[in-house]
């Protein structure tokens, strides 16, 4: 696909937000692809502490709990191409159940998935949505190969690969294409380094 002065959303977490980049106008994912690519726009919708998934119990940070899905209301309309980065604070501290893939509001993981793939697709009728799922994560001495010790955790929570896979699938049923950064990154927190 050519890039050069195509215009893109990005939807996403703390990763997208740029939490913790230097010089962010310079340095934030988004930004430096626009460099790169001779982007006309790009438009961050990046919230720290994000999930894709409706927070039942409100968080202690209220604007942790603006979910993906209320959020993608908020794109802007006029964009070749949205670019969706997330689910790993819904691995990590969401409080949502996983749930079955069968469901379809934004109550469960697997829900929210798939109303967030329908309505962006509704929303943006010939553009280009990309999902990219979650890398490895290492959090406070625990693997993402456990489910997340937690406490708001659901009795149905489950390792990272999980909503991996759950984003993998639903990209299948709705044909949009997913970056695997979870296989293919070639990074992995949990790995020792020599």
């Amino acid at each position: 696909m050519e890039l050069n002065g195509k215009v893109i959303d990005f939807l996403g977490d703390s990763i997208t937000e740029g939490v913790g980049v230097s010089n962010t106008s310079e340095n934030r994912y988004d930004n430096r692809l626009k460099a790169m690519y001779g982007l006309a726009a790009v438009y961050n919708y990046g919230v720290g502490g994000t999930r894709l998934a409706h927070q039942k119990v409100p968080s202690d940070k209220p604007r942790h709990d603006l979910s993906f899905c209320g959020r993608a209301y908020d794109l802007y309309k006029g964009a070749d191409v949205i670019v969706v980065y997330g689910g790993v604070n819904d691995y990590l501290h969401g409080d949502a159940d996983f749930g079955e893939m069968s469901d379809r509001t934004n109550e469960t993981f697997c829900g929210a998935v798939y109303f967030l793939m329908e309505l962006l697709k509704a929303q943006h009728p010939g553009k280009t949505i990309v999902f990219m799922t979650p890398a490895h994560c290492h959090y406070k001495g625990v693997s993402d190969k456990q489910v997340s010790i937690r406490p708001m955790k659901k009795e149905d929570a489950k390792p990272l690969q999980a909503y991996v896979d759950v984003i993998k699938a639903r990209g299948k049923e709705f044909g949009i294409p997913v970056l695997d950064l979870f296989e293919n990154l070639g990074l992995d927190a949990n790995l020792e380094s020599d």
